[in-house]
């Protein structure tokens, strides 16, 4: 294994050495330059062409010219005062795995009153803030894109794809996850069409913050009248100390110690809990009890769930019989069902996930992804933070009057 892996990074030096030396051949590289193009930068674009050469070192060159017509080592943040003022883009925060999280809250009216090229350049300059913040094992970042102020699903459609199309083409390898968060209704048929032809598409997911709602979680039954009907009420049944009757705000029942009876128990439509033990005649409210409509489908007895042409007189007689002599074969035999168990049970019960079927739709996977980033897209959002992540010279003048330096304690007299 040692001299695998010996022989894999001499195979990858190779590479990289091959894809700079295509470089300098076409033109020279400035001194920028060949600090932009360093091992990793050119190891990320061969394993996004495949470990292919030349196509490895054309994207890097259309790369290389694509930053100096943007101008990207001049960009700086008094040119984003606006945008950075109300956080349209910046960088909320690191992960678990120390990637940095970037938020883009673009308004619909944005593209009314700015041209796409601005766009890119806000787009590219909160990159590069992402990527001064990351750490030197870390190579990748998140984007997490809220579409939550756009009425137009095409118009979000637009500004999605730009912002996929340059960190594909411009920062390949870089994109971690990216998820679009609330979108217009129309956006997923739109996403259908489209994502086919989107490099990126297999790392974006669209996610609702709904779903992330407590009002939503299944912890809370009060916000649902039928959840909360089901749950037992004690307050609902009245006290009593003796032992033999039982009461609901339905019916009532009373169990009976008469042995030779197969169906111990009595019901009625009143609360009996102050009665004696045993059946007793009170007045019947309403029309006549019987099995069928006294009683839910549950609590039937196996009589009353059969149907009418199936004849079972004779086998739950409500006195003992004699034995019989006559022996009976074992298949003419039958025994009696079991009780159904009632369906007004636990509500746990409606939310119980099958072990079974272990298939988890792309829909959970997407709110599984989403929730270590939960907290970052509810972090409110603070300028100054932010603008204390940036490095020169992409932080301006506010970075270069950097606030950690502390001034010197002065007394009132040196004041004046």
């Amino acid at each position: 294994m040692g001299k695998k892996e010996q022989i894999n990074e001499h195979k990858d030096k190779e590479r990289v050495q091959a894809v700079l030396q295509l470089l300098k051949k076409q033109a020279p590289l400035t001194l920028k330059q060949e600090k932009f193009c360093n091992s990793g930068c050119v190891e990320r674009f061969l394993k996004v062409k495949g470990e292919n050469v030349k196509k490895a070192a054309k994207q890097l060159r259309n790369c290389l010219a694509w930053r100096d017509s943007l101008g990207t080592d001049h960009l700086i943040a008094d040119e984003f005062s606006a945008e950075l003022a109300e956080g349209a883009a910046y960088v909320s925060g690191h992960d678990h795995e120390s990637r940095p999280v970037v938020i883009f809250r673009i308004k619909q009216d944005y593209q009314k009153y700015h041209s796409q090229k601005l766009f890119t350049r806000l787009l590219v300059f909160t990159l590069e803030v992402a990527i001064q913040t990351m750490a030197k094992s870390v190579e990748q970042f998140v984007v997490l894109f809220d579409a939550s102020f756009f009425r137009s699903a095409s118009a979000f459609m637009n500004i999605l794809l730009a912002s996929l199309k340059i960190i594909a083409d411009y920062y390949p390898g870089r994109l971690h996850k990216a998820f679009v968060i609330d979108p217009p209704s129309l956006f997923s048929y739109l996403w259908k069409g489209v994502k086919t032809f989107v490099d990126l598409a297999p790392l974006t997911m669209v996610v609702s913050s709904l779903d992330f709602e407590e009002s939503l979680e299944f912890n809370d039954f009060t916000a649902y009248p039928r959840a909360a009907s089901l749950r037992f009420n004690p307050s609902s049944i009245p006290s009593s100390g003796k032992i033999g009757s039982c009461s609901s705000s339905r019916f009532s029942f009373t169990v009976s110690h008469h042995f030779d009876s197969v169906k111990p128990w009595y019901l009625s439509l009143t609360d009996t809990s102050s009665a004696k033990v045993g059946p007793t005649t009170t007045p019947v409210l309403g029309p006549a009890i019987s099995p069928l409509n006294a009683r839910s489908y549950s609590f039937a007895s196996p009589i009353a769930r059969t149907p009418r042409g199936n004849n079972m007189k004779g086998f739950f007689p409500s006195t003992p019989l004699p034995q019989k002599t006559q022996v009976l074969e074992q298949s003419e035999i039958r025994h009696p069902r079991a009780m159904r168990p009632s369906f007004f049970q636990s509500p746990a019960m409606f939310f119980k996930k099958d072990t079974n079927n272990c298939h988890i739709s792309r829909a959970d996977k997407c709110r599984e992804s989403f929730q270590p980033f939960l907290k970052f897209y509810r972090r409110p959002y603070d300028e100054m933070i932010y603008r204390s992540k940036m490095r020169p010279p992409l932080g301006g003048l506010i970075s270069i009057v950097s606030p950690h330096i502390r001034r010197r304690h002065m007394s009132v007299s040196q004041r004046f």
